[in-house]
């Protein structure tokens, strides 16, 4: 169930702090009863941020795939990265 405060409770940053890492989850803050902040901790940011950028690199992916993108057989996207990265 998602957490929800008044942006008065800002006030207590400290608790806030503590509740964002223990509950790693985004806690909503409304202003005049309307969504306005969403607080997390860094460690749930990074999560939300590294599954963006591969959903972003799926997304690319078959964007390029419809647009008439030639698909390479597994072993050859293994060689050519070995290449790449270890010569």
């Amino acid at each position: 169930m998602p957490v929800i405060m008044p942006i008065k409770d800002l006030r207590n940053t400290s608790e806030i702090s503590d509740m964002a890492h223990k509950i790693q989850e985004p806690i909503f803050i409304t202003k005049n009863g309307y969504s306005d902040l969403v607080v997390m901790s860094s460690e749930l940011y990074d999560k939300f941020a590294k599954a963006n950028r591969i959903d972003q690199a799926i997304y690319e992916s078959e964007k390029e795939m419809e647009e008439g993108g030639a698909s390479i057989d597994l072993d050859e996207a293994f060689e050519k990265l070995n290449r790449k990265y270890y010569g």
